[in-house]
């Protein structure tokens, strides 16, 4: 009994390891892929393979690493952004059309603030509702994949070892494998909603609603950005808030550009690049739209004069 207790010990132990998160500095690993050096990437893993012999003592570590943007905060991080993103660049078109068509700054203000409004709820609503049926599509998923594991796991475990085989792997090394993993139910099931289903497994965590204000806020707030000097310029004529209004947009566009370049990794210099890319493609043709629009409306005034 005492030796099968230590086993028991044992494995609750590895499980602890592998739930503390990866086991090598993983910020000194992305680094060393950047660079292309292999030295410093086996650096990287046995740095935490070194630390994971102390056994018992990792019960309770925290291994994952301090870029790791799991966090409370990083779950809203693409809300942030992409609210952001979607709220300077609509914002932005309305006041380009408004000066395309030559119309007054009261105009552009009034339309710019309807659409910060509209828009913006529109979208904390929508992000709220596709959040939401994500997470209640994983849910119902997941219950499902349970219940069959609960009443039929030979089955589920050969569809597993079919899906390893289709991936290349033999039909001894397949079985050996999920043999293994069965063991674990709440590990198993959580492998067989991503490998089976291809989505992640439901967290607790998420809160729906929070993406939506999140969405909701960020919009609001970045979609003030190309109104800003038509509020609080009033001496500027108009045409030189627009130019404010563009230099203050471009600005900030980048900047959210490289602030999503830092999550997703990518290069923050073509990401700021791209961002301008989109918001000016978008400016441009709202402009030109305005000002053709304009030229019709007052030529349509002149002949019923």
């Amino acid at each position: 009994m005492a030796q099968a207790d230590d086993s028991t010990s044992t494995a609750d132990v590895n499980l602890n390891v592998l739930a503390a998160g990866p086991q090598r500095d993983l910020e000194a690993a992305r680094k060393a892929y950047a660079a292309g050096d292999a030295h410093a990437a086996r650096q990287a893993h046995d740095r935490r393979a070194q630390s994971s012999e102390a056994g018992t003592e990792l019960i309770g570590t925290d291994y994952r690493s301090p870029e790791d943007h799991s966090g409370e905060g990083g779950k809203y991080v693409k809300s942030l952004v992409f609210g952001g993103l979607d709220g300077i660049i609509t914002t932005f078109a309305v006041v380009a059309a408004v000066a395309g068509g030559d119309l007054s700054r009261r105009v552009a203000v009034l339309m710019g603030f309807a659409n910060l409004l509209a828009d913006g709820m529109s979208m904390g609503f929508g992000d709220y509702l596709s959040s939401k049926a994500e997470l209640e599509y994983a849910k119902s998923e997941t219950s499902r994949e349970k219940w069959e594991m609960d009443n039929y796991l030979d089955g589920e475990k050969k569809e597993m070892i079919e899906l390893y085989m289709e991936k290349g792997i033999s039909e001894d090394h397949a079985t050996t494998v999920i043999e293994i993993l069965a063991q674990y139910p709440s590990f198993f099931l959580d492998l067989m909603v991503t490998q089976e289903l291809g989505i992640m497994p439901p967290d607790d965590a998420d809160n729906p609603a929070m993406n939506g204000v999140v969405t909701a806020f960020a919009f609001f707030i970045f979609g003030l950005i190309p109104l800003l000097s038509y509020v609080i310029l009033p001496n500027l004529d108009d045409q030189t808030c627009f130019i404010v209004a563009c230099v203050l947009t471009a600005l900030t566009m980048a900047t959210l550009g490289a602030v999503k370049a830092t999550f997703t990794r990518q290069n923050k210099l073509k990401s700021g690049a791209l961002m301008l890319v989109n918001g000016g493609a978008a400016a441009s043709a709202a402009y030109l739209a305005g000002w053709a629009i304009s030229l019709i409306v007052k030529d349509d005034d002149d002949a019923a004069m």
